[in-house]
């Protein structure tokens, strides 16, 4: 007896051990028009273990009341073996226009998607929509996802941000398979001591609504930084690709504080016009800050992640992790 008692204790740690060994897999947000993936990109995603790419397709915009395509992307990549999910971002503009025929803009976005594939020869198993829709457009955005999964044969995702997780029984949910939550971008761009990427205290406000999500979640994290060029304290614009180590190699710019760097000598940089006296506000996520993220949601969400997917998949962004290549399946398994 006591044998069989053994045994079932063994079978039952055997169980448990290899249930705690699963792990979200890692996923990566391609958002660049032209998809040809570099040496330090197939590196990264090589090291861990990707088998997976969101490739943004197109933008959907609003013209003439029109809705139309926009910088589809151009697959520059001679044998593409990820499995690649078309992302379609739709300004929801479109969605409050009522002039667009919803049934129509969905068929004619499944096909478009359809045409990209198979020119370039990619077999897809899931698409995804993202549009941050509001109170107004709510109604018009859930009927597009119905009038999709009527035409469409894949798997259907969609993009939830924050505020439509906490407030989801206002702004309703979308019939889709599964929703991405997008945990970045909480803050507005503003000239002061903020971080609009992610700031833990916004997002506290925000994530405790999660356990009583009636959707499956999985989570976008974000990996890119970006500089916001102040004159006379107000916004001139955001400079993507811009970090603290790209200014601090630049003798016009002399860093302030942690976050600020002051122009020095005006100069023209990338294209941008900096003048003596102008700051630049660098927003980026650490790695800390990932480890933060990570624990914070593990805390409230109401199941286990399938796929953690990194924003954006770009040699700038990378750089920063190059000494630990393995890191972001390190944060996979901190869910």
């Amino acid at each position: 007896m006591k044998r069989i008692v053994i045994g079932f204790v063994s079978f039952f740690l055997l169980l448990s051990c290899s249930e705690e060994q699963v792990q979200p897999e890692v996923s990566f947000y391609y958002w660049k028009t032209i998809f040809q993936l570099n040496n330090n990109e197939k590196t990264i995603l090589e090291a861990n273990k990707v088998s997976k790419i969101y490739v943004r397709y197109f933008d959907v915009s609003l013209k003439d009341k029109e809705a139309i395509p926009l910088l589809p992307v151009v697959f520059k990549e001679k044998k593409i073996r990820y499995d690649i999910v078309p992302v379609i971002y739709i300004k929801n503009e479109v969605m409050l226009e009522e002039a667009v025929n919803l049934e129509n803009m969905a068929r004619n976005i499944y096909t478009f998607i359809a045409q990209m594939n198979d020119k370039n020869g990619i077999r897809c198993h899931e698409i995804q929509i993202d549009c941050d829709w509001t109170l107004k457009s709510k109604d018009r955005y859930l009927k597009f996802i119905e009038d999709f999964k009527k035409i469409s044969t894949k798997k259907l995702s969609a993009t939830i941000r924050l505020h439509q997780v906490k407030y989801y029984q206002k702004t309703g949910i979308p019939n889709v398979d599964k929703g991405v939550l997008m945990f970045y971008n909480m803050g507005s761009i503003a000239p002061d001591n903020l971080n609009s990427i992610y700031d833990r205290n916004i997002a506290q406000s925000y994530i405790r609504s999660l356990h009583k999500f009636p959707l499956q979640l999985d989570i976008a994290l974000p990996i890119y930084s970006w500089g916001i060029h102040i004159r006379n304290h107000k916004v001139i614009k955001v400079v993507g690709k811009l970090d603290h180590a790209e200014l601090e190699k630049d003798t016009h710019f002399k860093k302030t504080d942690g976050m600020h760097f002051t122009v020095v000598e005006s100069v023209i940089r990338g294209g941008n016009y900096y003048k003596k006296g102008d700051v630049v506000k660098i927003e980026c996520i650490t790695k800390k800050d990932l480890k933060t993220m990570a624990e914070d949601l593990k805390e409230h969400l109401a199941g286990q992640p399938e796929d953690i997917i990194f924003y954006d998949l770009d040699s700038f962004n990378l750089k920063a992790y190059n000494d630990d290549e393995q890191f972001f399946k390190k944060v996979a398994g901190w869910f």
